[in-house]
């Protein structure tokens, strides 16, 4: 039971313990004036025997969790009981029956602060020996030598004596008690007092059996007032809590401990010589002035020294352990600093390291390089595989450069699948070389989990300079493995000033492009959509154009990229479709029924209420679901992962309104034919690249044919993109191609130049 649980019941409980003491007190007050001895023993007598049943009940009421103290106090209780009841019988023998309730008492005290903390066992009996001798000599010098010896008074009823002595040893005990258990225990402190009442009253006892009297009152009080405090210990909720705390097992807790020890190793020196000097002065020193209290003396100097050995020892013990502690923590903390450093998967050094590195290279003046690796397609790999394949990728690809690393420099994992290596003391083209190995190196197949992977690289290379910080290096070295990404992957650059300001004027154009739409710089173009089978206009793409206050147009290949990368084109996208909606419907009510065909970027299908803004467009501006055509490009919907799936379900839930859905470029992506079969589209829109410039070209006139064909097949409609000659407009025509826009028709115009196209040709939808 816990201490908290039971101080909890302690106070719901009846206070048997205050009603117990109540009790006992009236009869200890009482008894001083109950002048017949019979009554009064009789009294005594039932003093004693309640003491058992207060230790029954209060093992029953608090149940501790260790019980064999308190059952031994119960049977040297009930033992002294019967020693009682027998006494009148067996006289003079019936002494012998009180000496052997000491042992039960002396093992109850040792066994009490020690249950369940078997190192406590042999704890505090030194403590406990240099108390008891102490206390003898005091018992010694200032009782039996002057009542006893001194004026030849010792009666024939000497043994009496012996019941103080282990009264003394009794005291030690409880003393001991409550040093070693280390804890503040009521049940505990009663005990201890209970120890000294039976001091008291049987040193009291001693003295006036040696003056020729009986038991005085201030033994019968004192034996009373033990019997009190032992059931008052056994029926205080303070006996189930009663356990050893926490602590070295050879020691003694606690401020007072400390105290009682000092002031009994210091008295009892002084006391045995101040009464030898007495004894000395008055007639002499005897052999038993000598023997007991110069015994007592010399055993509590043995066992001082003894506690100073041990002390000794346990400082020595501490120290070794302090040492151990000492360097497991110093190795823990090497070990913490090794995790702190390097990757947990592949081992390698992480950025910190590489950060420390290169700043001693910069700080040395060291020629070299920092070369940054990029997987290609990692996340590829992880979705298709897992990603428990993907790490095992990784330890392959750590593996295989960790063999291409010239000494002296370090290989580190910065990121997922990054990694970058500091050279030292090499020039450029030594660099160079080993990017080159490095790109070669990954070029070969992997074989991972029975899985055979490719997984090349792309590199950054950053010459070293003494004049630049370290966070300079890393970034122009990013700057450079972006620009191999950007060239297509699986190739080294190396870092110039034109990758920079490159950057700079990126940065410059996304600052310039984040204020265009409340400037009103950003215009909408639109082109015809003609049908071929008549070349009338059936509807317009919208094409976003930037033309900046007092300067010249801006065209989209300049700014879109910069807009996707900043997430700008988010914003823009869902400008460019209200307006388109908007422009559209103003026609359609002029009665030009045209569909609107607008561009839609992949990072616009990752937001999640893309649908969402698409019907509020549609719904504000009043033109019809099924006059709008979203073009997306193929790699939106052929890729794998979340972010497709989701892009999916937009396009899903807007065909279902009516919205159509287009494939921009096609035939230029990576997909197979097989895909249009199952994807959410209604048109393919055959990239001008297909178109045959002549007569001639007789494979790419066959490409675009299977493309047309097998839009035909899925019933899906089909416009040709790049349209500039009559020729071409007739090859597609034979061909069935549907629709077609190109600068044969019409370039991009603004929405009032094309309203003149209207006047001069019907709009078909």
């Amino acid at each position: 039971m816990t201490e908290g649980g039971v101080a909890a019941r302690a106070g719901t409980a009846r206070p048997w313990w205050l009603w117990f003491a109540g009790a006992m007190a009236v009869v200890v007050v009482a008894t001083p004036f109950i002048r017949p001895s019979g009554p009064r023993n009789a009294a005594e007598l039932t003093a004693a025997a309640v003491v058992a049943p207060a230790l029954v009940l209060g093992l029953r009421l608090h149940r501790p969790r260790y019980r064999l103290g308190w059952h031994v106090l119960l049977a040297a209780v009930i033992y002294t009981v019967v020693s009682n009841v027998l006494w009148p019988v067996l006289t003079p023998g019936a002494d012998f029956l009180y000496y052997t309730t000491y042992p039960l008492l002396g093992v109850a005290l040792a066994v009490l602060p020690v249950q369940g903390r078997r190192s406590l066992w042999f704890a505090g009996y030194t403590e406990a020996g240099i108390i008891a001798g102490g206390a003898a000599v005091v018992w010694w010098t200032l009782l039996v030598d002057p009542l006893v010896l001194d004026p030849g008074r010792l009666p024939d009823q000497a043994h009496i004596v012996v019941f103080p002595m282990l009264d003394v040893l009794l005291f030690a005990l409880a003393l001991r008690l409550l040093l070693v258990a280390g804890v503040r225990s009521v049940a505990y402190l009663l005990i201890a007092a209970m120890t000294f009442a039976l001091l008291t009253a049987d040193t009291a006892f001693f003295v006036s059996v040696v003056a020729g009297g009986g038991a005085p009152m201030v033994s019968q009080v004192s034996w009373l007032l033990s019997n009190t405090l032992l059931g008052t210990a056994a029926l205080h909720p303070s006996m189930a809590v009663a356990q050893p705390a926490p602590g070295d097992a050879e020691t003694l807790d606690g401020v007072g401990g400390t105290r009682v020890y000092i002031v009994t190793v210091v008295a009892t020196p002084i006391l045995t010589g101040i009464y030898l000097l007495h004894e000395a002065m008055n007639g002499g020193v005897n052999a038993a002035d000598i023997v007991v209290p110069v015994g007592a003396t010399a055993l509590t100097s043995a066992l001082v020294v003894t506690r100073m050995r041990q002390i000794n020892q346990i400082a020595r013990r501490h120290a070794v352990a302090l040492q151990e502690s000492l360097s497991r923590q110093e190795e823990l903390q090497g070990e913490l600093r090794h995790q702190a450093q390097h990757d947990s998967l592949t081992g390698l050094p992480n950025r910190e390291v590489l950060y420390e590195r290169i700043t001693a290279a910069l700080a040395a003046g060291s020629t070299g390089a920092l070369i940054v690796a990029d997987l290609d397609g990692f996340k590829d790999i992880n979705d298709r595989f897992g990603h428990a394949v993907g790490d095992d990728l990784l330890l392959a690809v750590a593996g295989r450069l960790l063999e291409l690393v010239p000494d002296g420099s370090v290989l580190a994992r910065l990121d997922s699948d990054e990694f970058a290596v500091v050279v030292r003391d090499a020039d450029v083209v030594a660099c160079t070389r080993l990017g080159e190995r490095f790109l070669s190196a990954t070029r070969e197949p992997f074989t991972v989990q029975a899985h055979e992977l490719f997984a090349t690289v792309s590199l950054g290379l950053r010459e070293l300079d003494p004049e630049l910080l370290t966070g300079d290096v890393l970034r122009d070295a990013y700057l450079a493995l972006h620009a191999a990404k950007a060239a297509g992957r699986d190739q080294l650059t190396r870092w110039t000033p034109a990758l920079t300001e490159e950057k700079l004027a990126v940065s410059r154009t996304v600052e310039r492009l984040r204020g265009a739409i409340e400037r009103d710089e950003l215009v909408v173009h639109y082109q015809p959509l003609i049908r071929l089978a008549d070349e009338r206009m059936t509807g317009v793409e919208a094409l976003i154009r930037w033309q900046p206050a007092g300067g010249p147009m801006i065209p989209p290949d300049k700014f879109i990229a910069a807009a996707e990368d900043s997430g700008l084109i988010v914003p823009i996208g869902t400008w460019v479709l209200h307006r388109a909606c908007e422009v559209v419907a103003g026609w359609q009510r002029l009665g030009h029924p045209l569909a609107a065909s607008v561009n839609v970027s992949p990072r616009q299908l990752r937001e999640p209420d893309f649908a969402a803004l698409v019907l509020d467009a549609l719904r504000t501006s009043g033109l019809p679901p099924a006059s709008l055509i979203l073009e997306i490009t193929e790699g939106v919907l052929v890729a794998s992962g979340a972010v497709t799936e989701q892009a999916i379900r937009h396009l899903e839930t807007l065909r279902a309104r009516g919205v159509r859905v287009a494939i921009d470029d096609f035939g230029t992506g990576y997909s197979s034919l097989a895909y249009l079969r199952d994807l959410p589209i209604d048109h393919v829109k055959i990239d001008k690249s297909f178109m045959p410039s002549g007569a001639g070209d007789p494979a790419l006139r066959a490409m675009v044919k299977a493309i047309v064909d097998l839009a035909a097949g899925l019933r899906l409609g089909t416009i040709a993109e790049g349209v500039e000659t009559a020729g071409q407009a007739a090859f597609l025509r034979e061909l069935g191609c549907e629709r077609a826009q190109g600068y044969y028709y019409s370039r991009p115009v603004p929405a009032a130049d094309l309203l003149t196209a209207f006047q001069g040709r019907k709009s078909v939808f």
